[in-house]
């Protein structure tokens, strides 16, 4: 048989726990004259949509036993999937065994991971690890030669288009059988993870395509979203603009971490996974406006996150300055149209149910770091005043803005800010002393009157001093030197309010 030679089915087994598209499914299938073998609810559906169904049953001459745990574990379910129509003697066997052969097997499985996220008990998680289901999947996906496989609503629309094109081909039918295999895997794997505790992990994603190289243009690359986790950016929707590259991916989803990290309005800008700017006021143009503001020479070329929908007048602030990427919730028609004077610009919308990760994992040689996100800051009240006068109602959201935005930033990191925004940034430095300078160096005179936000503590009170010399007014960090005292009293003998949270933020 060559792989493009189309073979019509006479028989097919279709049992589904999900109903999406069901009896357009079975309908067609008797209309085209294949006989239906069902089980359960599936044939109960079928059958009250007005589609002649034959129950397993009535197949294996065997009725459901044990509350319907084995229905579908039978010779003459088996042997009609896996027989090798190509073998003389497995048609014989089939012949002699009075099997009739399966070419079609439409199964999906028992809702695992849905009942194990509703939090339902053991018991009854128990009942929804399917046995007759991945049995029958994978015998399909082995004899994809003869039969085809389809485990997922999605394929339903292409199945009965080979119906009006004379069956399926052995190239499609192998296409299925691999995403058969990869489904039990991802199956197999929910409930391994389940039963284990969390000791043995796998994640698994489909190819969404390939990117036209990776962070350097020697480098093969291609994007991938993971499955049975909330959709991220991995699968948002590219509006307008040249394709999506490696390195605006990592740089977009660097500005969603900075962004995301606010409650009110908020802007990010990012370049190289760091940030030029973040900003949160009363409106995201206003918030634009003060991040790009912090560093207007960095922030040319750079990639913008917004944690809310994009409107007009934020589109507006944006074009005025060389962009590479903004990606966001969602954009207004108006926004739309302002970006659609830039026409390589890259908008990028978030889909729907978009949620940032709760676990990140890092690759490393032979195996993978696994960490919660860092997503939890100390709140203000419960800051100890290590120095100075107790800071004002304004210079407490100062520092909290700082203490959030700091997080965003490689370490060692000193972020020094004004109001809501930022306005110098120091990241990524192998020692805190030249990341107080390169905050301070950027900020200029207004480092005069900010309040600054350091990752982790000083360890020295060198640092500090830098901070200091620039006219910081307060500063927020962690605390836990051994030389806390020395930095605390050149805080206090510059007068300076500082406090400290208990917590660090390094991000490397």
């Amino acid at each position: 048989m060559s792989q493009s030679e189309r073979t019509m089915p006479q028989r097919a087994l279709v049992s589904v726990s999900d109903k999406t598209g069901l009896l357009e499914l079975g309908r067609a299938l008797m209309d085209s004259g294949v006989e239906i073998v069902s089980t359960g609810s599936t044939a109960q559906t079928l059958r009250d949509g007005g589609v002649a169904v034959r129950e397993v049953s009535e197949v294996t001459g065997f009725a459901e036993a044990l509350d319907g745990r084995v229905k579908t574990l039978h010779p003459s379910i088996h042997g009609g999937i896996l027989a090798d129509r190509r073998n003389p003697e497995h048609r014989a066997a089939l012949e002699d065994l009075g099997i009739e052969a399966i070419d079609w097997v439409i199964v999906n499985l028992y809702p695992f991971v849905e009942t194990l996220a509703s939090g339902a008990s053991d018991e009854d998680i128990i009942e929804q690890i399917d046995i007759g289901g991945p049995a029958m999947v994978r015998a399909a996906a082995k004899n994809h030669h003869s039969v085809a496989i389809v485990v997922s609503p999605a394929r339903y629309g292409a199945l009965l288009d080979s119906l009006a094109q004379g069956g399926t081909t052995l190239e499609w039918r192998r296409e299925l059988a691999a995403e058969a295999f990869t489904h039990t895997a991802r199956y197999d794997s929910a409930v391994s993870q389940w039963l284990t505790d969390g000791e043995a992990l796998s994640f698994h994603a489909d190819k969404l395509g390939d990117l036209r190289y990776g962070e350097n243009s020697h480098q093969a690359a291609a994007v991938f979203a993971g499955h049975a986790i909330p959709p991220g950016l991995a699968s948002a929707q590219v509006l307008q603009g040249k394709e999506m590259s490696y390195n605006n991916y990592l740089d977009a989803d660097a500005a969603l971490r900075a962004a995301m990290d606010h409650e009110g309005p908020a802007i990010a800008i990012i370049k190289h996974q760091n940030p030029c700017g973040i900003a949160t006021a009363d409106s995201l143009a206003v918030a634009h406006q003060l991040a790009h503001a912090c560093d207007p020479v960095s922030a040319f070329g750079g990639v913008i996150a917004s944690n809310r929908e994009v409107e007009g007048d934020v589109a507006r602030s944006i074009v005025e300055v060389f962009t590479e990427v903004v990606v966001a919730p969602s954009f207004t028609p108006e926004a739309r149209e302002v970006f659609s004077a830039k026409a390589n610009l890259r908008i990028v919308e978030l889909p729907e149910g978009f949620e940032q990760a709760n676990t990140e994992w890092r690759h490393i040689s032979g195996g993978v770091l696994v960490q919660d996100v860092d997503r939890h800051f100390a709140d203000p009240s419960t800051w100890t005043l290590v120095s100075g006068e107790a800071a004002s109602p304004e210079d407490l959201a100062s520092l909290e803005f700082a203490w959030r935005a700091v997080r965003a930033v490689k370490s060692n990191a000193i972020l020094l800010a004004q109001g809501g925004a930022s306005v110098g940034i120091g990241m990524g430095q192998v020692n805190r002393v030249d990341s107080c300078q390169l905050a301070v160096t950027r900020a200029g005179e207004r480092a005069a009157g900010s309040v600054a936000a350091s990752d982790a503590f000083f360890p020295f009170a060198d640092g500090l001093q830098i901070l200091l010399d620039a006219g910081v007014r307060a500063v927020v960090q962690p605390g836990g030197s051994v030389r806390d005292d020395e930095v605390i009293a050149s805080a206090t003998a510059a007068g300076v309010t500082m406090y400290m949270t208990g917590e660090r933020h390094f991000f490397h």
